[in-house]
């Protein structure tokens, strides 16, 4: 089929092309749906809106699970049904709340089917396997944590896949191509309806644990295959914030599972006057310096120094969120 884009990182053909349009088409139905059955997010505590929108939006990289699927028949089976069991569980908590001990157990049965397509646990010690689930869950739920604002899943996510692609393209080939591909089109059709002033749809946990599931799936295949940890950099941001915004909660004796405000992005806007769109820009980009850097220089530098020295770096830029309440106590005295 002919090509019509290609730069080293990004190939599209006609069934790409095919795929975006249908994926478009996927969202403008759901919104009928999501209208007509008042699926819609309301402002309250831990949101940084203050307008209803349709909910559930991330439906979209769950559907381009299912069109990736069907073109890569039988071998995307697993994936497939490790996605549908954890992206529908996501979106029966976004309709109607459930136990998170059910929504647990659901994640780790997923993880645990994606580990095993793997191959993992033939070649793998258990302890690890069982390391490695634990912190694909803990990952995936940070990514949830950080779904707040306009544009920054869809960013944050498009950033580190076409990183995943150019390593995949440059570096080592460690998964097909399309498996990258078609996460990246439904991220570029999310972020079309989302990374907008006024948001027409927000991705839900369906969509944030969605397309945490895909990109842990898919690190998990960049670690198998070449035997090394580092490319967990490429989630650097969103887990430093995720980490430190934890930390700072059991500082202060908060109950670490209830609702608040208290991300760096979360406090950035209600102390500045940055909008959500920038806020969320300026997350990917130094997400994509970071990946950047990893790629550049992950043969050049031990392993332990180049993830010390940038997480190191990420910490000591998060202590800015604390000038930021430090002056508003100040300005209240």
């Amino acid at each position: 089929m002919p090509e019509f884009f290609n730069i080293n990182v990004l190939t599209l053909n006609m069934s790409h092309i095919i795929a975006f349009v249908l994926l478009f088409a996927i969202m403008l139905i759901y919104f009928k749906i999501a209208g007509k059955y008042h699926i819609v997010n309301e402002p309250g505590v831990q949101s940084s809106h203050d307008y209803v929108t349709i909910r559930g939006g991330g439906i979209v990289f769950w559907a381009a699970g299912v069109l990736f699927t069907m073109m890569n028949l039988p071998q995307s089976l697993l994936f497939l049904l490790g996605f549908t069991l954890i992206c529908g569980v996501s979106f029966w908590d976004d309709i109607s709340s459930l136990s998170p001990w059910i929504r647990l157990v659901v994640q780790f049965v997923a993880v645990g089917i994606i580990v095993y397509d793997l191959d993992l646990p033939f070649s793998t010690p258990w302890w690890l396997i069982l390391t490695m689930c634990v912190v694909s869950v803990g990952i995936i739920n940070a990514y949830n944590f950080m779904d707040g604002i306009n544009g920054m899943t869809g960013l944050n996510s498009l950033v580190i896949l076409l990183s995943l692609q150019y390593v995949n393209q440059n570096v080592v080939a460690f998964t097909r191509p399309d498996f990258i591909i078609y996460a990246i089109l439904s991220c570029l059709v999310f972020l079309f309806f989302n990374a907008r002033k006024q948001a027409k749809c927000f991705a839900g946990d369906i969509g944030s644990i969605g397309i945490a599931f895909w990109i842990v799936a898919l690190l998990l295949q960049l670690m198998r295959t070449t035997y090394e940890t580092v490319w967990l950099l490429f989630l650097a941001v969103y887990g430093v914030d995720a980490v430190c915004t934890i930390v700072h909660r059991i500082f202060m004796k908060h109950n670490i599972l209830k609702p608040h405000r208290l991300h760096f992005y979360q406090v950035w806007i209600q102390k500045t006057t940055c909008s959500h769109l920038f806020v969320s820009v300026i997350y990917a980009a130094f997400q994509l310096i970071i990946c950047v850097i990893v790629i550049g220089l992950k043969d050049k530098m031990p392993e332990l120094m180049l993830v010390s020295t940038l997480v190191g770096l990420l910490v000591a830029l998060y202590t800015l969120k604390f000038q930021y309440e430090f002056n508003d106590i100040e300005a209240i005295d």
